[in-house]
């Protein structure tokens, strides 16, 4: 049964039960809700919330758990001498994994899995069937680790569809047979409730570790394989997939300074000049359809803006400019990433300075016009200063983004 499938199921016995308990609880009080310690419908969420949580739980944990006990136990069946010399064992168990799947779909018994491992050519011809493409042929070991993945994959859903049913019946049963008018149903739901929240906060916080601890130990192993006076220090970026490589991080650390600083150069004066325009000189009508027809541009995927720099920002730059002036033949420089880079960077800037600059209180407008100022002095000398500390926060967050 597919994980979608059975968790439909879960919630729609979770369903079943709040009516069920509900109905319960009426009943047991003679339908006199006043014998009742809470409310009916919490009678029903305490059953709905002990069928659906628990099995949902033992769903998700599941799902975690069984990939990585299959994979244990079908890796030991791989031979050392079916590693690629330099590779990993990993690119072995993503070969099995890709056949297992192959044969899952398609469906086959046992005796005609049997009878396949004689035929590689059939075992090519019916994977391709199902989008599995086998370059080489396929060792005997490797296709009986991936018959063993499939049997235990199909084994453990099963043995999972089996186990989350029986513990949504076997929980919901419990709950409902606990029902009755004094039970306090209202502190038991909300208890429950309460603990889902915890928990859910609990997943950002372990998130966030796990994240943190991932990079400290992949960094660990890094570093033994390199060494960090080289990789902090060097000069030279030259990454090789046989070995030999270059990896100086100053390079990166470099191009991307270079890079975001051509970026904002651009996109900050720009952007404050739109903002400008849009919260003191733009009509209404124009500013309705100028500010999100500007809004759009954060709207584009980065990959686009890479395309548009790359066939046509790029030769436009370098026809026009680079060749003429002497400056090289590329259509790859940092002007290119910066200048593509900045219009990408545009709404940061101008949505939230006219934002803030929307923000400043009028009384500072009429004051100065009270005084005499010109509408470009009360901008230049009231307006800005006092919208200086947002205008800052705007700028950091496109600095953030390039």
């Amino acid at each position: 049964m597919s994980v979608g499938l059975l968790s439909l199921i879960v919630l729609g016995l979770g369903l079943v039960g709040y009516f069920v308990g509900r109905a319960r609880a009426l009943s047991m009080a003679a339908a006199q809700k006043r014998r009742l310690h809470s409310l009916p419908s919490y009678y029903g969420q305490s059953v709905a919330l002990f069928v659906a949580v628990p099995a949902l739980l033992l769903l998700a944990a599941w799902l975690f758990v069984q990939p990585i006990v299959v994979e244990n136990r079908v890796s030991g069946m791989i031979p050392d001498s079916l590693i690629p010399e330099g590779g990993a064992r990993s690119l072995v168990m993503a070969d099995v994994r890709r056949i297992a799947g192959g044969l899952d779909s398609l469906g086959l018994s046992e005796d005609e899995l049997a009878r396949l491992d004689a035929d590689q050519t059939n075992v090519r011809e019916r994977l391709a069937r199902v989008g599995v493409a086998l370059g080489a042929e396929v060792p005997a070991p490797v296709f009986s680790a991936a018959k063993t993945m499939r049997a235990a994959n199909h084994t453990g859903s099963l043995a999972m569809t089996v186990a989350v049913l029986a513990l949504a019946l076997g929980a919901g049963g419990f709950m409902l047979s606990r029902t009755n008018p004094d039970m306090r149903a209202r502190n038991i739901s909300e208890s429950f409730v309460k603990a889902l929240l915890i928990g859910a906060s609990t997943v950002a916080i372990l998130t966030t570790a796990g994240i943190v601890m991932s990079l400290l130990s992949e960094s660990v192993n890094f570093f033994r394989m390199y060494p960090a006076s080289e990789f902090f220090f060097s000069t030279t970026w030259n990454p090789q997939f046989r070995g030999g490589s270059d990896l100086g991080i100053i390079p990166l650390l470099w191009g991307t300074f270079y890079v975001s600083l051509v970026a904002l150069l651009f996109a900050v004066p720009l952007g404050l000049m739109i903002a400008i325009y849009l919260s003191e000189y733009a009509s209404k009508p124009v500013r309705a359809m100028a500010k999100p027809a500007i809004e759009v541009l954060a709207g584009i995927p980065t990959i686009v803006y890479g395309l548009f720099a790359l066939i046509t920002v790029g030769p436009l730059l370098r026809d026009w400019l680079a060749q003429p002036l002497g400056l090289g033949n590329s259509s790859s420089s940092v002007l290119t990433a910066g200048l593509v880079m900045g219009i990408m960077l545009i709404p940061f800037v101008s949505s939230l300075s006219d934002d803030i600059i929307n923000a400043v209180p009028q009384s500072l407008r009429d004051g100065a016009y009270g005084l005499g100022a010109t509408q470009s002095e009360t901008i230049r000398q009231v307006i800005l200063p006092a919208a200086l500390p947002g205008v800052v926060g705007a700028v950091l967050l496109a600095a953030s983004r390039a």
